[in-house]
């Protein structure tokens, strides 16, 4: 996935930059809580840092009841790496070619159409709704363990729709195997340049969006965080990556650690209202 990927492309820029090893290490489950968790009770001395992303860090808190760890209080932002957009899919059997033409479907046979997503509180699952909400449209969500089992069922025409990053699904999409309607940034995504986004007409204003960033334990020293933040600005804003993020899908976008922490806290206040708006649980 997205958070991985951008993991290992930031990893072997600072492995070069501060000649020793950055070893990125994939902690997976529970919506990303056990990789969290183990860096939020890591020795707070900047050699163990999080890949974290919009999940973890803006969506989990309402999300899920009790969390192992204070997910305001238990880590230092550093640097956001890069925005994730997503993209709308559909199976080709489907007739609609645009975002307006979906709409007009899904209208017309309210219930009858389903679209996958990667678990319940995803960010892909939170863009289906806000999707469903800003078009007045009711569409059966099926939830998947995981972004590959939702994929393969639209591929299969089980499903009809999905929202899934533009770096997981432009394989699929450049092969013809699915249709992509829209993507869910504001602006258009360099890998996809042909694909419009929803607020370009369709919804004016949708945003709905997947991040990567890095955060350290609390309390690790400001002076460390910075020279992080600093070199990771340095590194992102460098022509290869920017160039491998974009291929990939993602738009290479950094910040100061402030500058993070202030964009977490108003993804946090905006997607705890979606949550609480759709009733969004998890078991």
């Amino acid at each position: 996935g997205g958070t991985d990927t951008g993991a290992r492309i930031v990893a072997q820029k600072l492995t070069s930059k501060w000649g020793q090893q950055v070893v990125v290490e994939n902690k997976g489950g529970a919506a990303g809580a056990i990789g969290a968790d183990a860096v939020a009770k890591a020795k707070p001395d900047g050699y163990t840092i999080l890949m974290g992303n919009i999940g973890t860090q803006a969506i989990n808190p309402t999300l899920y009841k009790k969390l192992p760890y204070d997910p305001g209080k238990a880590f230092a932002p550093i640097a956001l790496v890069a925005e994730l957009p997503l993209a709308m899919m559909v199976n080709p059997a489907v007739p609609a070619k645009t975002p307006e033409e979906f709409v007009a479907l899904a209208r017309s046979q309210p219930g009858r159409l389903s679209y996958s997503s990667s678990g319940a509180g995803g960010a892909p699952h939170l863009a289906a709704e806000m999707f469903k909400q800003g078009t007045g449209t009711f569409i059966v969500h099926v939830p998947y363990r995981g972004g590959g089992p939702a994929i393969s069922d639209l591929l299969a025409g089980h499903v009809q729709l999905s929202f899934m990053t533009v770096l997981e699904a432009s394989g699929h999409i450049k092969s013809g195997k699915l249709r992509a309607l829209a993507v869910t940034s504001r602006q258009r995504v360099a890998a996809l340049p042909e694909v419009p986004a929803l607020a370009e007409k369709a919804l004016p204003g949708f945003d709905s969006i997947s991040w990567i960033g890095l955060f350290a334990p609390a309390g690790t020293p400001a002076e460390v965080v910075e020279k992080i933040s600093a070199d990771v600005r340095e590194i992102v804003g460098g022509d290869e990556v920017k160039g491998r993020l974009a291929e990939l899908g993602g738009v290479p976008r950094t910040n100061t650690p402030a500058q993070f922490g202030q964009m977490i806290a108003a993804d946090r206040k905006r997607y705890a209202q979606i949550i609480r708006d759709r009733k969004i649980t998890v078991d």
